[in-house]
C-alpha cells in the first residue's frame, strides 16, 4: 500500500515532526513511537506526565493502525482484501472491513461514482505497463470498474464480476487514524498527534493546537500552506504520490468515468470530522475537480478543503483553518 498523503507536520520548517513551541516549565513531556504499516512509517506523539502510561497508549494506538493494515492490505496474502481480490468471495468478513466497505458505498453514492474502490484493475493495468497501457488494456480494465457490483454483508463479501478487484487505499489510513485516536482516548491521553499518512490530533502541544504543513505538490521541500488541527482529521491526495509518468499526468488516482487519472488538480487537502471521511473525500475531490468538490463540501458538515490545480491555482473553503 503506497503512502498517499504528504501532509507533513513541521518543526522549524522541516518535514516529519510535530510542531512544538519552546517547552514551558509546566508543559507535559513529549513521548513518541513509530511502526511500519501501509508501506511507510506511521507514528504517534503524545504529551503525558507518566512515561510508562504514555508508551502503553502509543503501543495500543500503533497496534490498532497495524491491525487495519493487516486487514486491508493489497499485498499481504493473509489480508481480507487480498483474499477477496484473489477469490472474489470472502466469508466471515471482519466488522472493521464491513464498516469501511459501507462507508465506501455511501461515498460512491454521494459523489455519483467519483469515488470507487473497484478501480484496482486500472491501477494494475498501468502498473503492469510501467506507464500508460495500450488502449485495449485500459478499456478492458475499465469495464471491470463498478462500485455497485460489490456485495457486502455480515456473512460474506462478493465481487460480482470476474476479474474485479478492490482497493481500500483511499480509506484505510484514515480509518486507522480514527482507531488510533480512540485507543489513545481509552488510555486517558488528552494531547496527541497521530500520523498514519493521514493525520488526527487530540488537545494541544506547546500551549497551542497542533499545526501541520501541507507540501507543495510541485516542490517536495516547500510548504504550500499551513493549517491548524482544530479537532478534525486531515488528509491529502496528490498526483505526485505515485505517478506512472514523469509529467504526473497519469498517477494512482483514477476517474472511473474516463479510466484514467483526473486532469485538473495536483492535490487536495481535506479536513473532516473523522479520518475515514477526510481520506475518502480527498480522493473523491481529486476526481471531481475544484468546482464540484467545493460545491459538495459546502453541504457536508465539518468538511473544509484546499485544492491546488496543476496550474498552481489555489482555492480554500471559508472554514479551512489556515495559519
Amino acid at each position: 500500500m503506497h503512502r498517499r498523503t504528504f501532509i507533513a507536520a513541521t518543526l522549524g520548517g522541516m518535514a516529519g515532526a510535530a510542531v512544538a513551541d519552546a517547552a514551558a516549565a509546566d508543559e507535559l513531556p513529549l513521548h513518541s513511537g513509530a511502526a511500519l504499516a501501509f508501506g511507510t512509517t506511521i507514528s504517534v506523539a503524545v504529551r503525558h506526565a507518566d512515561p510508562e502510561a504514555a508508551q502503553q497508549a502509543i503501543a495500543a494506538a500503533l497496534g490498532e493502525a497495524r491491525r487495519v493494515d493487516a486487514l486491508m492490505s493489497l499485498h499481504q496474502p493473509p489480508s481480507q482484501v487480498f483474499r477477496l481480490n484473489r477469490d472474489k468471495v470472502l466469508h466471515g468478513p471482519d466488522p472493521h472491513l464491513l464498516t469501511v466497505l459501507e462507508h465506501a458505498r455511501t461515498l460512491s453514492r454521494l459523489t455519483q461514482g467519483a469515488f470507487d474502490i473497484t478501480v484496482q484493475p486500472l491501477w494494475r493495468a498501468f502498473d503492469s505497463a510501467h506507464g500508460v497501457p495500450p488502449e485495449s488494456e485500459r478499456m478492458r480494465a475499465q469495464r471491470l470498474v463498478g462500485w455497485t457490483q460489490v456485495q457486502a454483508g455480515p456473512e460474506r463479501v462478493v465481487l460480482a464480476r470476474k476479474g474485479m478487484a478492490i482497493t481500500l487505499n483511499g480509506l484505510a489510513q484514515g480509518y486507522a487514524t480514527d482507531l488510533a485516536l480512540a485507543a489513545l482516548r481509552r488510555h486517558g491521553i488528552r494531547h496527541a498527534l497521530v500520523d498514519t499518512g493521514e493525520y488526527g490530533a487530540l488537545g494541544r502541544t506547546g500551549g497551542r493546537p497542533w499545526h501541520l504543513g501541507i507540501r507543495d505538490p510541485r516542490n517536495e521541500d516547500a510548504v504550500a500552506a499551513s493549517l491548524v488541527l482544530d479537532g478534525r482529521c486531515a488528509a491529502t491526495s496528490g498526483d505526485y504520490a505515485s505517478a506512472f509518468t514523469s509529467d504526473l499526468r497519469h498517477h494512482h488516482i483514477f476517474d472511473p468515468a474516463s479510466g484514467d487519472s483526473p486532469t485538473e488538480l495536483a492535490s487536495v487537502t481535506v479536513l473532516a470530522p473523522t479520518g475515514l471521511e477526510a481520506d475518502g473525500l480527498s480522493t473523491a475531490f481529486m476526481v471531481m475537480g475544484a468546482r464540484r468538490a467545493h460545491a459538495l463540501a459546502a453541504h457536508l458538515p465539518g468538511v473544509d478543503l484546499l485544492t491546488i490545480g496543476k496550474d498552481g491555482a489555489r482555492w480554500k473553503s471559508s472554514g479551512f483553518p489556515a495559519v
